[in-house]
């Protein structure tokens, strides 16, 4: 018999995605007049200043040799944030230590914006895109890819919302909807649910309408699609080449749906879609032509966002001081291209680290100005845009203010809920659920150590074969596993030497991380070259001559890759071979991502792994060959498919 709670779960989350969105147009009228009256009381620059959200991550004080973390707030800053009558602050890892500091200060930020209150915003997608010091992580969207499940999709939303609810924090520029279809992007990876555009669509949505759950303020990202890049768009411009028919078929899909369901905003990405718009520009960089990158299109962000595809909720830029943007158009004339494409937000528009830099946003507000002046804006475009800002602080209950609680009570409020044990055993039942086992060959797995064996913890880094350890000596503590000797070894920037090859010989028990962003391991005439001593390639050579060694001396050893897992490939002599879709360890005395520990309590017998591969994982050895098709994952017991 199926559990009841499930099925009633999600026949809840069914109704609230798909008829959610017909509620929300009933009252939308209220709320248009009650901002349409705001709007029409405010000046220009009040109205502009709404329109920007930039960023304080550090602030160098009079007096200062050096900018340092914001993580109190100071008469210089709010001074600024009162002056200019921002529309929000983005947060980031800077200024969110630790649970108490956070909410002193998102609750000062809000006392120096009296009149409106601010949507205080944050990327904290779970995985290894977090921004919280303290608080619950989750795996990550890939994780849940491989978990398939829609229920915890939106408990990770939930959750996630509830504690930035919280800490004060009341936007979220989550989810991510692209859909990673090229396995040598280096900025999504396991950022993305999925290479399938149903499962990326189902899993996107339903973490939305867990953010909105806890009304939080849910941003899609990044339009019309960031996945089939393989430039990172903080260092240079990337350039998707499909058409139309097929872009509207697989990249926005994902948009489509999310946007029927009721999203609240949408994050535009710095990535040429010439299908689109194939309109050039001189850059300022090197004088070249370039193409527009869909942040500053109006043919992306108002005739095809807008007018096409029906969205009427907020459009955000990303960071403005991204390469992408930063080295080819200069400041204020990013800024005033972006609100003439379309957009309502300009995130990060001017990077102001002292009060000496104040300057940098009275410019951007003039050329904004003048722009709405000489007619290249027309006012009445400025007036939607701050229109559709202000229903969406009055549709979030971010206006008017609705807690009166103290600070004091706020924060022992806060301490409650952010990180608690609730929060912390469903982030470790999700990510032990989402562990993909690919291969265990003679049963490789679980390993069963006897009292004292020895086991060789290998990784990139410290913080990486430290999580591995800490699950270790968690499991002895718990008496799941008997007392054993660990040894450690980390292997960034190293080249496998005759004292490793000792250290493996004597080993009982060998666990490897591969941690890789782009696999480009070195192929010879469809063989993985295990010759090369260039400590540049230790991302793949290293772990391969670990394996090599353990399988020449017949000990027991398994790989897990740490992050996106197509450097499976890079193993296919191995017997033993798992995933876990993030790299982050364990620092400060806690776990910084649960990932890890998961596959650690897989390996151990302690946890049963069900996950199957949400993207397709190439061969290197024989190019344009499948070697792990989506969907592909093994029971870790018997060996069969899930």
């Amino acid at each position: 018999m199926r559990p009841v709670f499930p099925l009633i779960l999600s026949a809840v989350l069914f109704l609230s995605c798909f008829f959610g969105a017909r509620q929300t147009e009933a009252s939308v009228s209220k709320r248009s007049i009650d901002a349409n009256q705001i709007v029409n009381r405010m000046s220009l620059d009040e109205k502009l200043g709404q329109m920007l959200m930039p960023d304080f991550r550090n602030w160098q004080k009079e007096g200062e040799s050096s900018p340092q973390a914001l993580t109190e707030m100071n008469d210089e800053v709010a001074s600024l944030v009162k002056k200019y009558q921002f529309g929000g602050i983005i947060l980031f890892a800077e200024n969110v230590k630790t649970t108490k500091q956070t909410v002193q200060l998102t609750d000062d930020y809000q006392k120096a914006s009296p009149k409106i209150p601010l949507m205080l915003s944050i990327d904290q997608e779970g995985g290894i895109v977090t921004r919280l010091g303290e608080g619950t992580n989750f795996p990550g969207n890939m994780a849940l890819g491989a978990a398939r499940s829609r229920i915890n999709a939106y408990q990770t939303g939930s959750i996630i919302g509830k504690e930035l609810s919280a800490l004060g924090i009341n936007t979220d520029f989550s989810p991510v909807v692209d859909i990673n279809n090229n396995p040598d992007n280096p900025v999504i990876g396991v950022r993305s649910f999925s290479s399938n555009r149903e499962l990326t669509s189902r899993l996107g949505l339903y973490t939305m309408k867990g953010l909105q759950r806890q009304d939080i303020a849910s941003a899609l990202k990044h339009f019309p699609g960031h996945g089939d890049t393989d430039v990172d768009s903080h260092y240079g411009l990337p350039l998707v080449s499909h058409g139309q028919e097929r872009l509207r078929e697989v990249e926005l899909y994902p948009f489509q749906r999310a946007i029927d369901a009721g999203a609240d905003m949408v994050m535009t990405a710095h990535v040429q879609f010439p299908a689109f718009d194939d309109t050039t520009y001189k850059s300022k960089l090197d004088g070249s032509d370039i193409l527009v990158p869909a942040t500053l299109s109006q043919k992306v962000m108002t005739g095809l966002l807008r007018q096409e595809m029906g969205f009427n909720g907020v459009i955000v830029t990303d960071a403005l001081n991204m390469k992408a943007i930063a080295d080819h158009f200069g400041q204020e004339e990013a800024v005033v291209m972006a609100v003439k494409a379309g957009v309502d937000i300009a995130l990060m528009p001017a990077s102001v680290t002292s009060i000496k830099e104040e300057q940098k946003f009275a410019r951007v507000i003039q050329a904004l100005k003048e722009a709405v002046k000489n007619g290249d804006i027309p006012e009445q475009q400025i007036n939607k845009s701050v229109e559709r800002i202000i229903s969406l602080k009055i549709k979030r209950g971010m206006y008017p203010a609705r807690n009166s609680d103290s600070t004091n009570e706020k924060i022992a409020k806060a301490q409650k809920i952010v990180g608690s044990k609730r929060h912390l055993k469903a982030e470790k039942k999700i990510a032990e659920k989402a562990v993909t086992v690919l291969k265990n060959e003679q049963h490789t797995l679980p390993f069963k150590p006897k009292k004292g064996s020895h086991i060789l913890i290998v990784a990139p880094y410290e913080e990486q074969t430290a999580s591995i350890e800490q699950t270790i000596h968690d499991l002895i503590k718990r008496k799941k596993i008997k007392p054993v000797s660990v040894d450690k070894m980390n292997f960034a920037n190293q080249v496998f030497n005759a004292e490793h090859a000792k250290q493996v010989k004597k080993a009982d028990y060998i666990i490897t991380g591969s941690y890789v962003v782009k696999n480009d391991p070195v192929v010879n005439d469809g063989v993985i070259d295990d010759t090369i001593s260039d400590s540049s390639k230790w991302a793949t050579v290293f772990p391969r001559a670990v394996m090599k060694a353990a399988l020449q001396q017949n000990k027991p050893f398994v790989l897990m890759s740490l992050r996106n897992p197509y450097d499976a490939a890079n193993f296919e002599e191995a017997k033993a071979l798992i995933a876990v879709y993030g790299f982050k360890g364990y620092a400060n005395g806690r776990y910084l991502q649960p990932n890890i520990p998961a596959g650690v309590m897989a390996i151990f017998g302690q946890a049963k792994p069900k996950g199957t591969l949400p993207v397709n994982i190439p061969s290197v050895t024989n190019p344009g060959d499948t070697l792990y098709p989506y969907g592909y994952g093994l029971n870790i017991k018997t060996g069969k498919p899930l």
